[in-house]
């Protein structure tokens, strides 16, 4: 069923002349953001495949992971749809961090999971965009419950200044929305922090150019301290791999070597370093998540 379908998909999808060899045994389509999300399916499983095969850095890889990105765009405009009515920012953002999350998804995912590659890219794609909104729209931590009143206070608002011809009050607004003046109250002051200051305003009463900025006084994160937690979370669990596992990771994120290069020093074929090195990826992950 699945050869079938691909043969109709290479015979249909957009081929440019003159194709190089470095597609190998893949079709080479001109726009993968112009195939159909039934066919991309059907040839995302293909790319997905032959992509654990080939060597990181080469042309052929980059060809099948681009090929899957611009495929599965459909995924990303798909999730982004949920947050249209968010109102921050452009939505060519939350398209471009919501990318990220799809560029993720392919680069984690594995066949032997058994699982849809649309089931597993969603997560990480909705992670993107929700992460986004978190470090980028509201100034001070706000309770979620207060979150939401601030988008239906904004819609009645607008609804009930439609209908009135001027802002509604406090007691209109509870009416409408059914609460309490009092829960009104509170939403609108939480919605204030959903903007902050600028850190540039003047710290003092001085407000010349030459004046102490907010700026001046804030720290900065520490690089180290994110690598840090990442390293001590997963001390224990290297611990637990087999020498011949430790090696791999090692070599391959320690020295940066490539599946090839590794293959070669321990006298293993790059598809067999692939595998081992997915599954000892998977033992990490295993371990990473909460019981």
């Amino acid at each position: 069923m699945v050869a079938s379908s691909v043969k109709t998909l290479e015979a249909t999808a957009p081929v440019r002349a003159g194709a190089p060899d470095v597609v190998d045994d893949l079709p080479w389509i001109e726009d993968g953001a112009k195939v159909a999300p039934k066919d991309a399916r059907v040839m995302s499983r293909i790319f997905l495949d032959r992509l654990q095969e080939l060597e990181e850095g080469t042309q052929e890889y980059q060809y099948a992971r681009n090929t899957l990105i611009e495929m599965n765009l459909s995924l990303v405009a798909f999730a982004a749809r949920r947050f249209r009515n968010r109102g921050s920012g452009d939505m060519e953002d939350v398209i471009q961090v919501g990318t990220i999350g799809l560029i993720k998804a392919i680069d984690r995912f594995d066949l032997t999971r058994e699982v849809e590659f649309t089931s597993f890219a969603i997560p990480y794609i909705l992670g993107e965009i929700k992460r986004f909104f978190r470090d980028t729209t509201w100034a001070v931590h706000v309770p979620r419950r207060l979150q939401e009143l601030r988008v239906d206070l904004a819609k009645t608002k607008e609804t009930l200044g439609t209908e009135l011809g001027r802002t509604p009050t406090v007691k209109e607004l509870a009416a409408h929305l059914e609460l309490t003046e009092d829960e009104i109250i509170e939403g609108l002051v939480a919605a204030n922090g959903y903007v902050a200051g600028s850190i540039d305003t003047p710290s003092g009463d001085d407000e010349s150019d030459s004046a102490p900025k907010y700026a001046d006084t804030m720290g900065d994160d520490d690089p180290a301290l994110e690598l840090f937690e990442d390293l001590h979370t997963l001390g224990p669990l290297l611990q637990q791999l087999d020498e011949r596992e430790r090696t791999i990771i090692e070599m391959r994120f320690g020295q940066e070597l490539t599946q090839a290069e590794i293959g070669r020093v321990l006298n293993l074929s790059q598809m067999h370093i692939s595998r081992l090195l997915n599954r000892t990826l998977g033992k990490l992950r295993t371990g990473l998540l909460p019981t």
